[in-house]
């Protein structure tokens, strides 16, 4: 009869032993240094600990080189610091490098603007400054990475650009938002975390559930107008938490889906289907919802759109084009038609010849929470000004962003379509730098690909 073996982990050859510990995270290898002296020895390994430097704190073999720490003294170094983050820092992390290496490519001057990340102790003091329960980790964690930034124009967090408007928003310091920490009714336990100089316009963030708000939901505030009681405030909402918020946003802008335009990040939302081709010459259009000149009671809703047109470098020289006039056909949500001819675009006359490209910016309003816009332009030739045809403007769809509306309201307001086209602007002139229902969503009205 064959004698039997008791297996033991001390019979076991490390290799396999080590492969099963390289799917444990940091809690569960920790646990298991206690189970006996083999597991202590084998969980102390550098290479499960670098596993786990790279995954949460982005070490690299350059870090580890500087400090001169083996991997397991490394990650407990950098846990006793930011261990209460370790559920946000690395995608955080990754945000914030990704925005600076594309920043610093496109628009070099936004990466001075960038403070150091604060201590610990300083976002305590805040939290006991303002009197909230708790600042949420994400947030935290972000501004021990960066404290924001300094109030510069252009700030971080995107500009828009019209004739005779501006708006550009600063990524607040800790300081400067706990300044602007709000406890009036309607407002109760907001803080700041985005400021524009030109408009006054902010970004809030709930640190309470309260008022009908959600904790983290971040959020532009929007006065009913209708209401008698001045604490009657709309939201649009901009993020659920801080996380998603700053992460989308930077997806955005290192993707170039936020063109940088005069050395500042804009923040026009193009839908690769929004492009229309006629002969030789191809027409796209992004768009962006404004939501300081915007309102929930009167319900109107306000969109800028950029377009560029473009004559192919391989179109013939003989095919020179000059643009004569417009026409839109905008529909609304509730499936309203208006039609627009005008002359021109914006009070030009663009002439195209191969290669060249014409951009100009527009804008729009409405009173239901989605629109679409469609339409030709006409041009005529310069060799036979007899010659004229049409250019299709692919359609394009607005749509506004969700939102909360406010209890604290005397009377309601009926949506009347009042849509109209204004070609009166551009983002290409100069400017001085320097208690609540549930959640609205905005009425599709046909195939909207994508909210703002």
């Amino acid at each position: 009869m064959a004698t039997s073996i008791a297996l033991s982990l001390d019979n076991l050859p490390s290799d396999p032993l080590l492969l099963v510990l390289s799917f444990l995270d940091f809690r569960d290898l920790i646990s298991c240094s206690f189970v006996s002296r083999r597991l202590n020895e084998l969980t102390g390994h550098n290479p499960l600990w670098k596993r786990l430097c790279q995954k949460h704190w982005l070490l690299s073999e350059a870090d580890k080189t500087h400090r001169g720490l083996a991997w397991k003294e490394l990650f407990r170094e950098f846990y006793a610091d930011l261990g209460r983050y370790i559920d946000y820092y690395s995608t955080l992390k990754k945000a914030w490098d990704d925005l600076k290496n594309y920043l610093n490519q496109k628009c070099p001057r936004m990466i001075a603007s960038l403070k150091e990340g604060v201590r610990e102790e300083e976002l305590d003091t805040i939290e006991a400054q303002i009197g909230c329960s708790k600042l949420p980790n994400d947030y935290r964690c972000s501004y021990r990475i960066h404290n924001g930034q300094k109030l510069v124009v252009p700030g971080l967090m995107g500009s828009m650009a019209l004739s005779n408007h501006y708006r550009s928003e600063d990524l607040l310091d800790i300081e400067t938002a706990a300044g602007g920490f709000q406890q009036r009714k309607g407002m109760r336990q907001c803080l700041p975390l985005t400021f524009c100089f030109h408009t006054g316009l902010s970004q809030y963030m709930a640190l309470e559930s309260t008022e009908g708000r959600t904790r983290s939901e971040i959020f532009y505030q929007c006065p009913d107008q209708l209401a008698q009681d001045p604490s009657a405030i709309d939201m649009f909402i901009t993020g659920p938490n801080f996380t998603e918020w700053f992460t989308s946003y930077v997806d955005n802008v290192v993707t170039g889906e936020y063109p940088i335009i005069r050395d500042q990040i804009f923040r026009y939302v193009h839908d690769k289907r929004c492009v229309a081709t006629t002969g030789d010459i191809t027409v796209s259009v992004s768009t962006s919802f404004l939501p300081e000149l915007s309102s929930v009671h009167p319900p109107h809703f306000f969109f800028t759109y950029r377009i560029r047109i473009e004559m192919a470098k391989s179109a013939l020289p003989e095919n020179a084009c000059q643009l004569d006039s417009r026409y839109w056909k905008i529909t609304n949500a509730n499936g309203n038609v208006e039609e627009v001819r005008g002359p021109g675009v914006v009070g030009e006359f663009p002439v195209m010849t191969p290669g060249k490209v014409h951009e100009y910016a527009s804008c729009t309003t409405f009173s239901t929470t989605s629109e679409y816009m469609e339409g030709h332009y006409t041009f005529h030739r310069l060799k036979n000004k007899e010659e004229v045809f049409d250019v299709s403007i692919p359609r394009f769809h607005m749509v506004c962003p969700p939102f909360r509306e406010s209890m604290v309201r005397s009377s309601s307001v009926s949506e009347v379509s009042a849509p109209y086209d204004d070609e009166n602007s551009s983002d290409t002139d100069d400017y001085e730098e320097g208690e609540m229902r549930g959640m609205n969503m905005a009425d599709p009205g046909g195939r909207c690909p994508r909210h703002v």
